[in-house]
């Protein structure tokens, strides 16, 4: 995500603020950073380490890997430093010049923080810079020393200044500019008149790089379709960075002209199907996020958590469109698509949190659930279902429903005509924005209703009618299998043992059952293992009752359950349940998932 895009003129005047980064120590996972503030106004320098990054909603502290901490001036006059924050220090007696000098430390491949060894460092900007207040809208210079012996070069959005050094025209777009240094592959590419290049940091071969850049490209060409042009990106180029290595995390992360993606799964010709599906939703966020943003995320805040009730048409409905991109593009085929609608149908469907909270309040939840981190319980299970989910299930359901009420338009229609109307992010926009839009698509008394019953309401669309009308079926995974409604639990021996909190609505919660309690006995069966728990279950049907022999910080209970029917759900093609697929059904088939390219698809393996 971006974080800001305002330019003083004076800045270009000013002498930019220059990082020189040395990875002597590489093997330990360290940098070395020397950061040169010039010109500076007199009095004391304050300097921050970020606590945010664009991308995620919560905080994330990147001071913790910061240490050996000193500054001195042009002179080398050592500086005090007296630090005012956890991530704040303040620099006085300098002459203008400060240079701040620090230890950086990093061991994750992943979107969000560092990672340093002999084989590459991936940089994320905010994890890596510290940066000046009052100096924010200066340009950078970064200049990256390669290991002794090693000769690495570097990918990134960043323009090419020469000699060596590489830049940004302020702070907030290079801490929107995540760095690949390394040996890597590269590729290039055009679609149309826009530049594309892929840096790959993997063991796979020449041909194998060559042919997942085509998975690239396809995914570029589909997504260009759905708005009928690409975004015009800053430095005329936009670059895929991939990390896949055995010790990676499996994330992702969008920039407004690049995104980094990482997964521990080798990339050869049997992983290319399931390692482009990232690349697939974080492309589309190019528009969406990138440019099209919500006014709450604009400017994005480096020093606190970033809070959004709009995540579930910007995450959400990215998340909707990256499956249905792959499906469009010929990569996946309707049973892998279909798997993708079951994870967001089944998530909304089957979690409790659905009765309660709407998808604004399920977006604002991201800096509670965005990879932060808690110390003690909490009740998610049963408060919060993740907007990547709930916007996908509105996505799915809202598509198919202008599909229906207005033939020949559908989605695509509305993400156009708001990008018309918020073509970047000078434009940001409300709730209010989103919904006028959509009705610019369809109509006004539309678009209330959708956004008063399934958006701001706790209504949900008929999935399993509209899906119907595509030859897709919404069906129960195990119909007349029993349920629970404890999903974390253990079987350390002669019991299960509830490890969080269990579901509402569930027979559980309903007998009083929770994090904590031992269930050791049904009905007077001891509950030996998890095999034995399961035949337990096979034992009875839905309405069935039962007395559990239940132990827990009360003391031993016995305590009575009604069984319920698993409520788990999936999609699959009519194809698979022996439903007959008519000419009606193939017409809408294609009108939803056929191409929607403007430039021809590259061939694909």
């Amino acid at each position: 995500m971006l974080v800001g895009l305002v330019l003083c003129c004076s800045a270009w005047a000013q002498e930019p603020v220059r990082y020189v980064l040395q990875f002597s120590n590489a093997q330990h996972h360290e940098a070395e950073i020397t950061a040169t503030f010039s010109e500076v106004p007199a009095g004391p320098l304050d300097v921050v380490m970020s606590r945010s990054s664009p991308g995620r909603y919560a905080l994330h502290e990147f001071a913790k890997n910061i240490y050996n901490i000193h500054a001195v001036d042009s002179s080398g006059k050592a500086l005090p430093v007296s630090p005012t924050a956890p991530n704040e220090w303040l620099v006085s007696g300098h002459n203008g010049t400060v240079n701040f000098s620090y230890t950086l430390y990093g061991d994750v491949v992943d979107g969000t923080y560092d990672a340093i060894d002999m084989t590459h460092a991936h940089l994320n900007g905010p994890a890596t810079f510290v940066w000046a207040r009052g100096l924010e809208h200066r340009s950078v210079q970064v200049k990256l020393q390669s290991p002794p012996s090693l000769v690495w070069s570097v990918a990134s959005q960043l323009s090419d200044a020469g000699a060596g050094w590489w830049r940004a025209p302020s702070r907030d777009l290079l801490m929107d500019s995540p760095i690949e240094f390394s040996s890597h592959k590269t590729r290039d590419w055009k679609v149309g008149e826009t530049r594309f290049r892929m840096a790959l940091h993997a063991g796979a071969n020449e041909d194998v790089a060559t042919e997942f850049s085509r998975y690239c490209q396809a995914v570029a060409t589909e997504a260009e379709g759905v708005f009928g042009a690409f975004p015009r990106y800053d430095n005329d180029v936009y670059t895929f960075l991939f990390d896949y290595q055995p010790y990676a995390s499996s994330d992702a992360m969008e920039h407004r002209n690049s995104t980094f993606i990482s997964n521990p799964t080798e990339l050869n010709r049997r992983s290319y199907v399931d390692l482009i599906d990232s690349a697939a939703h974080e492309f589309f966020h190019s528009w969406n996020v990138e440019r099209m943003r919500p006014k709450s995320l604009e400017p994005f805040d480096l020093e606190r958590a970033n809070m959004s009730s709009e995540l579930w048409f910007a995450e959400g409905f990215t998340n909707y469109y990256g499956p249905l991109i792959l499906i469009r593009a010929g990569i996946y085929d309707l049973e892998h698509f279909a798997s993708e609608l079951t994870s967001a149908l089944g998530a909304l469907l089957e979690s409790p949190a659905r009765w309660t909270v709407n998808a604004p309040e399920m977006s604002r939840m991201a800096p509670f659930a965005d990879r932060a981190a808690n110390g003690d319980p909490t009740n998610q299970a049963n408060a919060f279902l993740s907007y990547y989910y709930y916007g996908e299930s509105l996505g799915l359901g809202i598509d198919l429903a202008i599909r229906t009420r207005f033939p020949g338009k559908s989605l695509d229609d509305w993400m156009r005509a708001h990008w018309q109307e918020h073509p970047d992010i000078d434009k940001p926009y409300t709730a209010g924005d989103l919904e006028r839009s959509l009705a610019t698509a369809t109509n006004a008394t539309f678009a209330r209703e959708i956004f008063a019953r399934y958006i701001d309401g706790h209504e949900f669309l008929d999935y399993e009618k509209l899906l119907a009308q595509a030859g897709l079926a919404l069906r129960k995974i195990a119909p007349g299998e029993v349920w629970f409604g404890a999903p974390r639990v253990n079987f350390p021996g002669r019991a299960m043992v509830i490890t969080g909190p269990t579901l509402k609505g569930s027979p559980a919660y309903a007998a009083g059952i929770d994090r904590g309690d031992r269930i050791v006995a049904v009905d007077g069966k001891e509950i030996k293992d998890e095999r034995e728990w399961e035949r337990i279950l096979r034992s009875y049907k839905p309405g069935d009752q039962a007395r559990l022999q239940v132990e827990g910080r009360s003391g031993r209970r016995n305590v009575g359950v009604t069984w319920k029917e698993a409520p788990n759900v999936q999609v699959v093609p009519f194809e698979s349940v022996k439903l007959p697929v008519t000419p009606e059904i193939k017409a809408f088939r294609q009108a939803w998932l056929g191409s929607k390219a403007i430039h021809a698809l590259p061939k694909l393996q």
